[in-house]
This record gives C-alpha cells, structure tokens and sequence, in this order.
C-alpha cells in the first residue's frame, strides 16, 4: 500500500455563542481536516489543531508522504519530523504537530485495512464509555444561545445540563478579571449543584502567584477537583501547591519538569501536538510510570475527538473524564456529529479505525464559511476585560 495523496481542507465551526477566556472572546474552532488516500482505495481522517498546520502539511509533509507505506508510521515520521534535538535547539515543532494530525489518519487506514476499531490495534478496550465534562463560561448572548453572564446564569446554566443531560462533571474558566467573582460564582455553584457534582476550573495561566494563593485558599472549602494553569509556569505551581491541597493541570506537556517540580499533577493534551497517537501512548504510558495523571483535550471536532475515544478506552490511567466543547458546537465534519454525553458519557464507535466518516454536506458548509471570513480569532476582542495579575482588594 502506498500513499498517493493527503487533502488538506481548512474549516470554520463556530460555537453558538461565544466564551470568554483569557484572550478574550472564543468563537470557535478553525480547524484543517485531513484524508490522506492510498492506492488501494483505504483514506485515513485526521484533524489538525489549527489551521497553520494544514499550510505546513500541504508545503512540507504532504509532498514527503506521497509512495510511502501508510503502514509503515516510523518511516513516515522519519520522512517529515526532524530529530528531536534539532526542533528542541530551534524551537520549531510545527513539523512535529502537522505530523501528528496526518499520523491519526495514518492509524484510521490501518483499522480500516483491518477491519478493525482502533481501540482493539492498541490492546483492547478497559472500557467502553468515556466520560466527559460539561463545560461553562461566561458567555455573552448570541442569536438566542450564550447569555451566561452572572454566576446566577451560569448555575443556571449547570442546573439545566444535569436535568436535561445527567451531567454530573463540570469544567470551566471564570475570566472576566476578577477573582472575586470566580469565588462568588463557585460557591453558587457548590450550593446549587450540591456534593455529589464534580467541578473543575481553567484560568488559562491568568493570575499571578500572589493572587492565585488567596483565591485557592477561598475556593478550597468547595471541593474543587483540579484547576488548570491557575498560574503561568510549572514554577509558579510548584509554589502554589505549598498553600493549597488542589490538584493542577496544564496543557503543557513537560514530563520532566513537572517531576522534578512536584508539579502540575496532570496534563490535558491534543494528540497531534504530542505528534501522534503513537507518541501520545508513549508520554500517556510516562505519565503513569511518574505518578501523572493525563486526559484529553477540549475545542476538536469530531475526527480528533474520535481518537480521544479509542485511546482512553485502551489507556487504564485515563479514569478522569476529559475536556469537551460538545454542547456549545453547532455543527461538525463527520455523520452525526459533534458527539455529545448524556450521564457524563460518550459511546466509543465500533467502526473499522477512527469509527466516524465525513459528512461532505458539513464539510463544504464549514469549508465555505473559512473562505469566507478567514480563520476565526481567539486572541483578541476590543473590549475585553483587563486580567487581575495583582491581589485584588477584598
């Protein structure tokens, strides 16, 4: 088997409103989709984390591919992903990650020449629904959706997903610049949802070390089941974790640091930024070996998604239930997506590699609306809120 072309199509899927986050204002996912087709009639799916890999892949990765054995993945990453010293003395990973989304295309064609889920090429399955949050923020309305702009919202708002959905695990960033009312909004939220709910915080490295010391001592009494990158380096954490008994988690995936740091507990981590799926088993396996915990990623669609659900249904370390978007997406590029929990959960699909295949309806749509407008920015917004780096009054 050879491979004989790898299409590289760039998309726009917007959420139904948008949320704040630390750069201000998220509207959604630009994403580059990629098949990559053989002789032999077998396409694989994969899906890059934002778009610029898709311009890396047609320039750079895509030409080095074209007769090689799609079996055959170390030769593959040989022919396009330099050795690991030379991108860690440039600082270049491009190539790493543009790889890494054309590597789980490259394990859809072999499930499917097996005829085989990719849960089962990795081992077998530990289980077989995955656990997921339900994710909230503050959201200005949009067309009808959002409008989750006070902590009475967003309870609301969680109150309304567990009766509608069974959700029982909640993630989310409380970023409008103040921390106080981060405080003020989990305590609704504990008092709302009761004990028995799990709930997570993301700050996306937003406060300094001072002020992130007084606001985990006063989230402390709520129960709080990780916070990730409460503050901006491993450092910092390793400072933090001195005043507060609340485990961390980043998005960074530096084993050795976080060993010799004593933190962040766990990473949370997109499988084509590790560079694949194979290399994603072998840092997942790392962080077993060193006490770390590890769950996936947040903002895919449906292609990535789908390899988050094969390879936590093959890892037993992942036992924590990963990031998602699900609820927020108003559409996708694969049949019957996005995927969505009900009970905290999503099926894995029993289909021959990745188990999902494109809807080429959606992906003309969503192809269309980047042709049209251009990547979606998740870095700027003319009136964000200035960020707390320093301890606020209280």
């Amino acid at each position: 088997m050879k491979i004989t072309n790898i299409r590289v199509t760039h998309v726009n899927v917007p959420f139904d409103a948008p949320f704040w986050w630390t750069g201000g204002l998220y509207p959604g996912a630009s994403k580059s989709i990629i098949e990559v087709e053989t002789d032999e009639g077998i396409s694989g799916l994969g899906e890059a984390p934002w778009y610029h890999f898709g311009e890396v892949i047609k320039a750079e990765i895509a030409p080095a591919l074209i007769g090689a054995d799609p079996l055959d993945i170390a030769d593959c990453e040989a022919r396009c992903v330099p050795p690991w010293q030379i991108t860690a003395n440039t600082g270049e990973g491009a190539a790493s990650v543009a790889f890494g989304a054309v590597e789980v295309a490259l394990w859809d064609i072999r499930g499917k020449l097996f005829g085989l889920p990719l849960y089962k090429l990795l081992g077998g399955a530990v289980r077989k629904e995955i656990r997921f949050s339900e994710y909230f923020s503050f959201r200005p309305e949009h067309n009808g959706a959002g409008g989750e702009m006070s902590p009475e919202a967003i309870c609301a708002y969680c109150e309304r997903m567990r009766e509608e959905h069974g959700s029982t695990i909640f993630e989310g960033k409380l970023i409008l610049g103040d921390p106080q009312l981060e405080i003020r909004t989990v305590r609704r939220l504990r008092e709302a949802l009761g004990e028995n709910v799990q709930i997570k915080l993301d700050s996306n490295m937003q406060y300094s070390l001072t002020t992130a010391r007084w606001l985990l001592r006063e989230l402390e009494p709520f129960n709080i089941r990780n916070y990730e990158d409460p503050v901006a380096t491993f450092e910092e954490m390793a400072a933090l974790r001195q005043h507060s008994i609340i485990p961390f988690s980043t998005h960074v995936p530096d084993l050795r640091r976080a060993v010799a740091l004593g933190a962040p507990d766990n990473f949370v981590c997109n499988f084509a930024a590790l560079g694949g799926i194979s290399k994603a088993l072998k840092f997942i396996a790392a962080c077993e070996a060193m006490g770390k915990g590890f769950w996936c990623y947040s903002n895919d669609l449906g292609i990535m998604t789908a390899a988050y659900l094969h390879v936590s249904a093959a890892s037993p370390l992942i036992t924590e239930a990963s990031q998602s978007l699900f609820r927020w997406q108003i559409g996708d590029v694969i049949r019957n997506g996005p995927f969505r929990q009900t009970n905290d959960v999503v099926a894995v699909p029993e289909g021959p590699g990745l188990g999902v295949e494109l809807d080429t309806e959606a992906m003309r749509r969503w192809a269309a609306r980047f042709e049209e407008d251009g990547p979606m920015s998740h870095f700027y917004d003319p009136v964000r809120p200035t960020h707390h780096r320093t301890l606020p009054l209280h």
